[in-house]
């Protein structure tokens, strides 16, 4: 099985202009991801751009692709690169994930099976991490399967005791044919309701297997973000 992972990373973010090249302990932050993404067995990766800048800093260290700067998303990015290149599966590893650990991937990976077209990882959380903005939860089948994702806290818990919610991760591993389907849907109602791509997904059949990381996931969502990380980082590094 051939493993393609794509790091999608657009300069023109109108929360952040210039997140991929953010200086991070004096490093641009997609060399993080990159850096990250190659300690996976699967460490066949790519960075998608549509910013020459960007291409100028990681082509040093792994292959980089321009792409129109018209897609409409991360993952139309992640496909346009892979549609033509002779790979089973595809990950999509966003760029603004600096404290990304290839095992992550490597997890991810070993869990797709021909049952299902995608897997994502997951961790489990109490309410108030949960809560924090910008997280999404989602439940599932008994088959750890995705049921639905929301940016409201599901399950609703009415016995307040006990509550464990799954945070999503936003990495996700595609049969490279899963892919290509989910890139050619339109939006599905409930993705623009929630403003959540993977709902395209459940909405139209298509499987998504969660599997549940100890990963704590910390993207630069805003630029206050970055000190998190910084701290977190010097923190590992005792």
């Amino acid at each position: 099985m051939k493993v393609l992972t794509v790091i999608p990373a657009r300069y023109g973010s109108t929360r952040f202009p210039g997140k991929p090249l953010t200086p991070i302990l004096g490093k641009p932050m997609i060399l993080w991801v990159v850096e990250g993404a190659m300690k996976s067995k699967n460490f066949h990766v790519i960075v998608a751009t549509d910013d020459k800048r960007i291409c100028e800093v990681v082509s040093p260290f792994v292959e980089c692709k321009m792409t129109p700067s018209d897609l409409r998303s991360g993952t139309d990015r992640v496909a346009y690169i892979a549609k033509n290149l002779d790979f089973d599966v595809v990950v999509n590893l966003q760029g603004d994930e600096p404290l990304i650990d290839g095992k992550i991937i490597d997890d991810l990976v070993e869990a797709l099976d021909e049952s299902v077209d995608i897997v994502t990882p997951v961790r489990r959380v109490n309410r108030k991490e949960a809560e924090k903005p910008g997280a999404v939860t989602v439940v599932t089948d008994k088959y750890r399967n995705a049921l639905y994702f929301s940016r409201s806290l599901i399950p609703f818990y009415r016995e307040k005791k006990d509550e464990v919610f799954l945070k999503h991760i936003g990495i996700y591993v595609f049969w490279k044919n899963s892919l290509l389907k989910f890139v050619s849907l339109p939006p599905g109602k409930l993705e623009m309701i929630e403003k959540l791509e993977q709902l395209r997904a459940l909405e139209n059949g298509m499987k998504i297997r969660v599997v549940e990381v100890s990963y704590k996931s910390m993207p630069v969502d805003y630029p206050e973000d970055v000190k998190i990380v910084e701290q977190e980082l010097l923190k590992r590094r005792g």
